[in-house]
């Protein structure tokens, strides 16, 4: 794979010493019939051929010399475009994700080509050409895993651009319009029990009993509900019961893990949450970008359809999303009951499959009713959302900035904007 150094070299030896202009020059020299392509060619330093190819036609004037660009200039415009929108609104892109939105870009245009060309050559000349739109900064550091503190500097970051977000479009005394998706998990299958020492020796559980299903729900600061979208995980139960039998409008998906991806997502938000919710523009959607990658799709219709999505900092889920401060916790406990569980904080649950949705129906009807409004307004006030207001959160919660360790890793970042996107220099590369 090329490194981009010596890419550097390459462009060095090749590097043309004549500008469009003097080959222009030159062609009106010749086409005037003042000189022959020779005298015209010796007279501006251009080349003999390169001006023999725009006299016969063979090379339109104006036009780049060597191979044409994979995808077009004006779709590498929009894709810089879309780039600047996803850093502006919280959702970093990736070196990986760039790559793979081109490659959808690339494939639109060239449906028979079974595999994309976009690859470690095509990003480094890409980055060449966009220069003065991106470059390469060190990343902050991310501190990994759920901690008792999170960054001050992220959530400062975080309210600044929500105050503008809200200003700019008139959503500060409109909570119908401002909603939080978030996604919460379910362990269906066995609980653990106490056994006395010598049965546990000869006990060996039932294998593949363990199923995983998440919930993604979104509410509205004033309490509105979007249907929730049950996730399943591997394949879809048997039968239709899970969908006749459950809550009312809701959607249902499945996955190898049992947990949103970006294909889930992009149904969700195409076929789900537009359809829901209110016409009332614009809309604002917050949620964790990190955990629901959004693509092309997504961001197209979302800017068509006037909802501004907004992504929420890393690992900051427990004082910034309204539905995990109350809500979630509101759900299991219920859930448990319906089963017979006193133990709602478990997060295994001793139902199978099948019935999940079932069981499911009746603890999410408790969220729609009055306590559990209730708690999703309260959960939108805790984290400072709606009302607005940066200084709810508990000062105990925030780690100051000059406690940073050492950077991440190299990253893209806007200049004009001055907006970060992480690199990730461990993904794997396409092929060139």
């Amino acid at each position: 794979m090329p490194s981009r150094n010596h890419l550097d070299k390459i462009g060095r030896k090749k590097k043309k010493k004549w500008t469009e202009e003097a080959m222009e020059r030159a062609l009106i020299e010749v086409k005037s019939g003042r000189c022959t392509v020779r005298q015209a060619a010796k007279e501006f330093g251009v080349p003999k051929s390169s001006l023999g190819d725009r006299v016969s036609g063979r090379v339109t004037p104006g036009s780049r010399s060597g191979p044409a660009q994979l995808i077009t200039s004006a779709d590498e415009e929009l894709l810089v475009e879309f780039s600047l929108y996803m850093s502006k609104h919280g959702f970093p892109l990736t070196k990986q994700q760039l790559v793979s939105f081109a490659s959808s870009i690339y494939k639109r245009q060239h449906r028979r080509v079974a595999f994309s060309k976009l690859g470690q050559t095509w990003w480094l000349n890409f980055r060449k050409r966009q220069e003065k739109n991106i470059t390469i900064q060190p990343a902050d550091n991310v501190v990994r895993g759920r901690t008792v503190c999170v960054r001050k500097e992220a959530v400062d970051q975080f309210f600044h651009l929500l105050n503008t977000v809200m200003d700019t479009h008139g959503l500060r005394d409109k909570p119908h319009q401002i909603f939080n998706c978030n996604e919460t998990g379910f362990q269906l299958g066995r609980k653990r029990v106490i056994l006395p020492k010598s049965a546990s020796l000869g006990y060996k559980p039932a294998p593949g009993s363990r199923d995983h299903v998440s919930v993604l729900a979104c509410f509205s600061a004033a309490g509105d509900d979007i249907p929730p979208f049950i996730i399943y995980s591997k394949a879809y139960p048997g039968g239709v019961c899970y969908k006749t039998q459950g809550p009312p409008d809701a959607l249902y998906g499945w996955s190898d893990s049992g947990c949103i991806t970006s294909d889930l997502f992009k149904k969700w938000f195409l076929k789900h949450f537009l359809v829901h919710a209110q016409k009332q523009r614009p809309l604002l959607l917050i949620f964790d970008g990190h955990k629901s990658p959004v693509n092309l799709e997504v961001v197209e219709a979302a800017r068509k359809e006037d909802v501004i999505l907004l992504c929420l900092p890393p690992h900051c889920s427990q004082i910034l999303q309204p539905l995990d401060t109350g809500l979630f916790a509101l759900l299991k406990q219920h859930f448990a009951a319906m089963i017979g569980d006193g133990c709602g904080t478990d997060t295994h649950f001793a139902v199978s499959k099948k019935e999940f949705s079932v069981v499911f129906k009746d603890s999410y009807q408790v969220a729609k009713e009055e306590e559990g409004v209730g708690i999703v307004k309260e959960g939108f006030r805790k984290c400072g959302i709606y009302p607005l207001s940066h200084f709810v959160i508990s000062e105990g919660h925030l780690m100051p900035s000059q406690g940073m360790g050492p950077v991440a890793g190299p990253s893209l970042s806007t200049l004009a904007q001055g907006l970060q996107t992480v690199e990730d220099l461990t993904a794997a590369e396409p092929t060139s």
